[in-house]
């Protein structure tokens, strides 16, 4: 950590000089712009660049099968790279098909140009545009009426609505990975915060959420993967499964309603009412575990699978 005092010129104007490694490091030199940006108080400097988009380069030579080359992409554009450039000595059509679909389970980003070497993808969303905020809340809604259907269709037997929900996970992801790059963006650019109107304190909140309501929409398809494998379920059984589901659910819709509050107070009071009412849920899960000890061991495994 450099200190640096501040000095008063022309009786009113407050200054301090750069440091000279950080300058040069950032190619700063006299007559160039820089930018600030206040942040409670905090104030941060960075150079001023007129073309505010980033590139960045990935060489996928070694990369062959569909997984590898997603992963790829996924990987760039969760980093906040606005250009994503993909080389390769050879481009092949199975690599090209790859990149074109993973493209496509991503919000905004789309392949403008294609070389024999290269593939290039852009994002065409505009930052100011962008709500971390909507996209949680739509997460949320996803995610649960997702856990809803999915412990329907195990009790009821319904293939075609466990389908239903497998086929929703991709929704659910394609915020998922939104989010991570916006946090990615405010972290790196504090022109992005000032864009989204969020700080980055409260970005990272909502991201930290985000992951939260992924991972409920993860375990709605493994149910919904259980219930096109399970056939009909003890009447008894039933009830007490829809009646886990909406205490569990509840506490999801609590923790959110805490973050999303605007009074402190109250979001800590929703903190707290939140993880209030999982006692309920583990007590619950508690009782259908032995309710369903007796049975027929596969059927017991597959139930015991889904609190």
């Amino acid at each position: 950590m450099e200190t640096r005092k501040v000095q008063v010129t022309g009786g009113s104007t407050y200054t301090v000089s750069l440091p000279k490694e950080w300058a040069t490091d950032n190619a700063v030199e006299a007559g160039s712009v820089v930018e600030f940006h206040s942040e409670a108080d905090l104030l941060l400097v960075t150079p001023h660049s007129d073309d505010g988009r980033t590139e960045g380069r990935m060489d996928v030579t070694g990369l062959t099968t569909d997984h590898e080359l997603t992963r790829a992409v996924m990987t760039m554009y969760v980093s906040g790279f606005d250009v994503i450039v993909l080389e390769t000595d050879r481009m092949t059509a199975a690599q090209r098909r790859a990149i074109r679909d993973a493209s496509q389970r991503l919000v905004g980003l789309e392949v403008i140009e294609e070389r024999p070497n290269a593939m290039v993808l852009q994002d065409l969303l505009d930052s100011s545009e962008l709500s971390i905020k909507n996209a949680v809340t739509r997460m949320r809604l996803v995610s649960l009426t997702m856990l809803e259907d999915a412990v329907e269709a195990l009790v009821t037997d319904d293939d075609a609505l466990a389908d239903d929900v497998i086929e929703r996970d991709d929704d659910v992801d394609r915020l998922w990975y939104l989010t991570s790059r916006v946090l990615r963006q405010v972290l790196r650019n504090p022109t992005a915060a000032a864009e989204i109107g969020f700080a980055r304190e409260t970005c990272f909140d909502l991201q930290s959420t985000a992951r939260q309501f992924e991972r409920i929409a993860d375990h709605a398809t493994k149910i919904a993967e259980l219930a096109r494998e399970t056939g009909e379920i003890p009447a008894e059984t039933v009830a007490s499964l829809r009646e886990l589901r909406e205490e569990a659910a509840q506490v999801p819709e609590t923790a959110m309603n805490g973050v999303l509050a605007d009074d402190p107070d109250r979001a800590v009071e929703l903190a707290a009412e939140a993880r209030a009412q999982i006692g309920t849920v583990t007590e619950r899960t508690r009782a259908l575990d032995a309710e369903i000890h007796d049975y027929d061991p596969q059927l017991a495994q597959t139930l015991g699978l889904v609190p």
